[in-house]
């Protein structure tokens, strides 16, 4: 409702938007700006500076990325779950990926979309999770539906990411405080669950189905 035509709403939806890539970020705001009932509050480009900056300038909103530094979006998801519960989160990103979905969605997103999506439905994402509704992509809720579930476990995942950054056995079970035969026996497991033949190709297969 506004007071007079033309005007912005009294009480206009307060958005944040955490983006790392400065010019998409400043893309989505100015595309938000646009509409009248939604006002873009506050902008980072860090994971981490998320909740602090929700509860700061008292969002509605938060729009999420997956990949960013500090914190990548899910776990941002996750912290304003537990923190922040009255914040929507929607989850915008060029990755769309089933198992990105998947694991967005358990921790505890409300929307999930590719940056592709037409500013419009973004907008639309927007209204309609403060109305308590969830909103998905429809074809990556039905890739996500045929992948299955991440057959990984947390322990796995950790390992495997440790293994991304070329880290050898030694190096991983100091960094995640465990033995190496521990770290043998994860890695053996995650290669046997994604049919990999060796670690990279699990690192690789894992980061393209989106559970890492």
């Amino acid at each position: 409702m506004t007071d007079t035509p033309g005007e912005r709403p009294i009480r206009s939806i307060r958005v944040l938007l955490a983006e790392d890539q400065s010019m998409v970020r400043e893309a989505l705001a100015t595309l938000l700006g646009l509409e009248e009932d939604i006002d873009v509050v506050a902008q980072v480009a860090r994971g981490d500076e998320v909740v602090a900056a929700a509860r700061e300038h008292a969002v509605d909103v938060a729009l999420l990325d997956i990949e960013m530094p500090g914190m990548t979006g899910i776990d941002a998801a996750a912290q304003l779950r537990r923190e922040l519960p009255g914040v929507k989160v929607v989850i915008v990103t060029t990755f769309g990926r089933p198992g990105y979905l998947r694991r967005a969605m358990e921790q505890g997103a409300d929307a999930f979309l590719v940056k592709d999506a037409p500013a419009a439905q973004l907008a639309d994402a927007v209204r309609r999770v403060l109305r308590g509704e969830k909103v998905i992509d429809p074809m990556l809720a039905a890739a996500a539906l045929a992948e299955g579930a991440d057959p990984l476990t947390a322990r796995e995942r950790d390992v495997l990411r440790a293994a991304a950054d070329g880290a050898v056995n030694s190096e991983i079970a100091k960094a995640l405080h465990l033995s190496e035969g521990t770290v043998r026996n994860y890695l053996s497991t995650a290669i046997q669950k994604t049919g990999a033949r060796n670690r990279s190709e699990a690192v690789r297969i894992a980061k393209e189905k989106g559970w890492l």
